[in-house]
């Protein structure tokens, strides 16, 4: 079994939801490119901090709009992920970051996005949180957004087998926990049967 949760001992909520998701990216959107890139990544990603710092314009496809992820919680270091985004992000970490013309360098092809420590990226992001309006709890952090795109993704009809190697987990079990999504997520998947 598992030891990932949605909701901690008390029964609060671990994950963002689609409100709160939506509220974070409105709130991100006033922030410099690079923050807002980096808010935006974790939002379409699903990736952890860590992963995303490590993140170099070599692996972003901004045409394909894909992005290779190397998997930091496995035990080795050739363990990588590739994950699909909306077309518009791509296109914005383009404009961001000039990907391609780093891409052509071949020092620049393995500088890193956000040079920043892991510490840095989550005081961005639970600042964004607050400046969005998320009450407090256990699910205004970098892990509930992270448990927030596992939600929508189920709640879009994301396969778990797809979601499993989305989100890099190395067990099927472990991404089971999002379908076992509760309040508005499980009434959205539910309702799916009568349409």
């Amino acid at each position: 079994m598992s030891e990932m949760r949605l909701f901690n001992i008390n029964g609060q909520r671990l994950y963002l939801n689609a409100e709160e998701r939506d509220k974070f990216l409105t709130a991100a959107a006033d922030l410099p490119p690079e923050k807002r890139a980096f808010a935006e990544f974790l939002h379409f990603t699903g990736c952890r901090i860590s992963e995303a710092l490590e993140v170099v314009p070599e692996r972003i496809e901004v045409s394909q709009a894909r992005i290779t992820i190397r998997s930091l919680k496995k035990r080795r270091d050739d363990i990588y992920r590739t994950i699909p985004v909306p077309p518009a992000f791509a296109d914005s970490l383009e404009r961001t970051f000039s990907i391609k013309a780093r891409q052509a360098r071949p020092r620049q092809r393995q500088a890193r996005l956000w040079p920043w420590h892991r510490h840095y990226g989550w005081e961005i992001i639970t600042g964004i949180m607050k400046a969005a309006g998320i009450p407090p709890g256990p699910h205004r952090c970098p892990k509930g957004l992270r448990h927030g795109y596992g939600i929508a993704a189920i709640t879009a009809g994301v396969p778990l087998n797809i979601l499993q190697h989305l989100m890099g987990h190395a067990d099927l079990s472990t991404t089971a926990i999002y379908a076992n999504a509760m309040g508005q997520e499980q009434a959205e998947i539910v309702a799916r049967m009568w349409n």
